[in-house]
C-alpha cells in the first residue's frame, strides 16, 4: 500500500466556552447549520467581562505570545517557532517569572510542544508531545520530574487539566479511520492518570460510523482538527465528528447530556464545535469538510450564534469596544481550563501603539497601551464570564 501524502496538517479550530446556569436542559436544541442565516453583532462587554495582560519584555523575554494554559497565579506562554521556549508569566500583572526550555533529543527533554497543561495545586506542568506520543512532567522552575507514554495505539493532540488526579484526552488516531464501521466499546474521549498515563475513565460517546475532518483524493490526505474537549465551568462539552450531537459531560455525576444537535448535512459534510457559552449565547464554530487539492484551499469556516432569547441562529460578529472602532473578538480560540475564563485573544502590541496614536482606545485598554512601544510583547485579552 502507498504512504499517503499529507496536502494540510492541522489547521486548528481553537475553541474555548464555559456555560450557563441549567446544563443538564430537558429541550433540545437543534440548528440547520447549511441554510443561510443573516448576520448579528454583539458588544462584548455587554454580556462579558474583559482583563487585558501586558506581558513583561526583556532581553530575555520576547515571545511571540501563544498562551498555553492560565491558573490562579500564573500565565503559560510559548512562541509559534518549535524552539522550545516556555515562559511563566505571573497571571495578575503580567510581570516575567522564568523562562524555561528542555527541548532536545534526551529522555527528559521534548522536540515539540503541542501543548502545555499546568497543574498548579501539584506546581507542575504537562507538556504533551504529540509527534513523540509522549508527555513530559516538570515543576514549574523546569526541573524534570517524570513522563509517560500515550496508551497503546492513540495519540493524544487536545490534553487539558481535569482534576487533581487526571487529564482529560481525545485520541486523535480515530482521524487515521474515516468511513469505518467503529470498533465496539472503544472510546475516544478518555480520563488519564497524571502519575503514569494509565487510563482512569473512558468517556463513550454514542455512533457506529467514524467520520472525521479529512478529505481523501488518491493518494493524497487533506486533514484540520476539530476541537473535541471545551471546558464548561466545571464540566465538559464534548465533540466528536462521528456524532451530530454535542455532550455536555457532568464530572460528580459521570453523567452524559445531549446538549446541542446540528441537522444532517451532506455533500459536503459541516462539522460542528463549541465556542463560549454565555447564560444567553451559544457560541459555534463549523468547518465545511471540503478541501481542494489543486488550489490547496478548502476547510472554510464560519462562526455562528444562538440566541436562546430568540430561538434564532446567526452569523456570530462580536466586537470589542474597547477600540473606538470596533473590532472583532475571536471567541473560539484556545480552551483554558479556568472556570472564569471564556476566551483568550493575543494582541499586538504594534497594532496597539498605532491605535493609541490615532487616539482609537479607551478604558483599560488605552492606559495599557500608553505603556508599550512597538517592540513589546503581545498584551493578553481575557474574555471572561461576569459574576
Amino acid at each position: 500500500m502507498k504512504k499517503k501524502k499529507l496536502f494540510a496538517i492541522l489547521l486548528l479550530v481553537a475553541v474555548c466556552a464555559g456555560c450557563g446556569a441549567e446544563k443538564e436542559q430537558t429541550t433540545m436544541v437543534t440548528v440547520d447549520i447549511a441554510t443561510e442565516h443573516s448576520e448579528k453583532e454583539v458588544v462584548l462587554q455587554d454580556f462579558m467581562d474583559v482583563e487585558y495582560i501586558p506581558l513583561e519584555t526583556s532581553d530575555e523575554f520576547v515571545t511571540q505570545g501563544s498562551v498555553m494554559d492560565i491558573g490562579d497565579k500564573y500565565l503559560l506562554v510559548k512562541n509559534w517557532a518549535n524552539d522550545g521556549d516556555i515562559f511563566v508569566y505571573d497571571r495578575k500583572t503580567g510581570k516575567a517569572i522564568r523562562k524555561i526550555n528542555r527541548k532536545g533529543q534526551g529522555a527528559e527533554e521534548y522536540n515539540f510542544i503541542s501543548g502545555i497543561i499546568l497543574d498548579e495545586n501539584n506546581d507542575e506542568m504537562f507538556v504533551n508531545c504529540a509527534a513523540a506520543k509522549k508527555i513530559y512532567v516538570y515543576d514549574l522552575s523546569g526541573n524534570f520530574k517524570r513522563s509517560f507514554a500515550h496508551p497503546k495505539d492513540t495519540e493524544y493532540m487536545d490534553v487539558l487539566n481535569y482534576d487533581k488526579d487526571n487529564l482529560i484526552c481525545y485520541d486523535a488516531s480515530v482521524y487515521y479511520k474515516d468511513g469505518q464501521s467503529r470498533e465496539e466499546g472503544k472510546s475516544y474521549h478518555s480520563l488519564i492518570s497524571k502519575k503514569d498515563g494509565s487510563v482512569t475513565r473512558d468517556i463513550y460517546l454514542p455512533y457506529d460510523i467514524i467520520k472525521t475532518p479529512c478529505v481523501h483524493q488518491g493518494d493524497g490526505v487533506a486533514m484540520t482538527s476539530v476541537r473535541p474537549i471545551i471546558p464548561n465551568r466545571g464540566e465538559w462539552l464534548l465533540v466528536d465528528c462521528s456524532s451530530d450531537t454535542v455532550y455536555n459531560y457532568v464530572p460528580e455525576k459521570n453523567k452524559l447530556v445531549p446538549f446541542f444537535v446540528k441537522a444532517p448535512t451532506k455533500d459536503p459534510e459541516i462539522l460542528l464545535t463549541m465556542g463560549a457559552v454565555t447564560d444567553r449565547y451559544y457560541f459555534l464554530h463549523t468547518v465545511k469538510k471540503e478541501f481542494d487539492f489543486t488550489t490547496g484551499r478548502g476547510f472554510f469556516m464560519n462562526d455562528f450564534m444562538y440566541d436562546k432569547q430568540t430561538n434564532e441562529l446567526y452569523k456570530a460578529k462580536v466586537l470589542n469596544s474597547d477600540f473606538v472602532k470596533k473590532r472583532s473578538v475571536d471567541m473560539f480560540l484556545h480552551p483554558i481550563n479556568n472556570n472564569g475564563i471564556a476566551a483568550v485573544q493575543t494582541l499586538s502590541a504594534g497594532q496597539l501603539v498605532e491605535a493609541y496614536q490615532e487616539d482609537g482606545l479607551k478604558g483599560r485598554l488605552k492606559e495599557v497601551a500608553a505603556g508599550l512601544d512597538e517592540e513589546s510583547n503581545p498584551v493578553v485579552m481575557l474574555v471572561k464570564y461576569k459574576n
